[in-house]
């Protein structure tokens, strides 16, 4: 079968994405009511019976809202960092001793025949993470929640296929913005979320003849729009002499109410 992953749906109203080889099937995070992410598996022709575990990034609502009641109904492995598990056990609910898996961070560990690296990111949580997924020679590599993208952060995800990236706001829209100036000030920092400009930055300096399509993920509904992440995100890259072709490198939307077709990563 192959590396596939569907972004059920990505946003500040929650997140939740899908990555299975066909001998595994593991969900990143859990952010929505187990009846809605029951209702975004069948839109992907699934059910929740079909996962394997839950990996945790962090521990804000929008990625662990309906994490408790999902791996209770579906008697399923959790998997964190300890101090992200120190974040959420009061939010989630009780869980069967077996269930609790402890997956630090920067560690690598093998899912059957699918591979999954854990890596840091500065966010304004307890430990918040990005996951590699590899799959013979195929990367896929998730990362969203992240004011910046350290030196560790471009290792991690350097030489995907395919990449889930962050590009939360458009900085002019957010400074107008009605949010309280302490909420935009935490938006904008080093512990907050990527910019589109931020984004296309980052992807100025990884795009390599490999990576082949980016989703961008996690876009505000306040501050944001699909096509303007889009346009910012290749201007930015433009402005640092990255040009591309649409048939070499493709940009693609995730959406916070629907999940992305599955995309079979190894593929053109």
């Amino acid at each position: 079968m192959g590396l596939r992953f569907t972004v059920l749906s990505s946003g500040s109203t929650g997140n939740a994405t899908v990555v299975t080889n066909g001998e595994v099937t593991l969900m990143i995070d859990a952010g929505f009511s187990a009846r809605r992410i029951d209702e975004l598996l069948l839109e992907r022709e699934m059910t929740g019976q079909e996962l394997d575990g839950i990996l945790v990034t962090h521990e804000h609502s929008d990625h662990i809202k309906g994490l408790g009641p999902v791996a209770r109904k579906y008697n399923l492995p959790i998997y964190a960092n300890e101090k992200t598990w120190g974040a959420i056990e009061k939010s989630i609910g009780q869980i069967a001793d077996e269930n609790r898996r402890v997956f630090a961070s920067g560690e690598a560990r093998d899912f059957g025949s699918l591979r999954v690296e854990s890596f840091e990111i500065s966010h304004d949580a307890a430990e918040p993470v990005g996951y590699c997924f590899y799959d013979g020679k195929d990367k896929l590599s998730v990362c969203t929640d992240l004011g910046y993208a350290s030196d560790k952060v471009k290792h991690a995800i350097a030489d995907s296929d395919v990449l889930v990236l962050e590009a939360n706001h458009d900085i002019e829209m957010l400074r107008m913005g009605r949010y309280p100036w302490n909420i935009k000030r935490r938006i904008l920092g080093d512990m907050g979320h990527l910019s589109n400009e931020a984004t296309g930055e980052l992807m100025s300096e990884l795009l390599n003849g490999r990576m082949k399509r980016v989703y961008l993920a996690h876009l505000s509904r306040e501050h944001n729009l699909p096509d303007l992440a889009k346009m910012s995100v290749r201007g930015a890259m433009e402005d640092r002499g990255c040009f591309y072709r649409d048939s070499e490198f493709v940009l693609r939307d995730t959406y916070f109410d629907r999940p992305t077709p599955w995309d079979k990563v190894g593929e053109p």
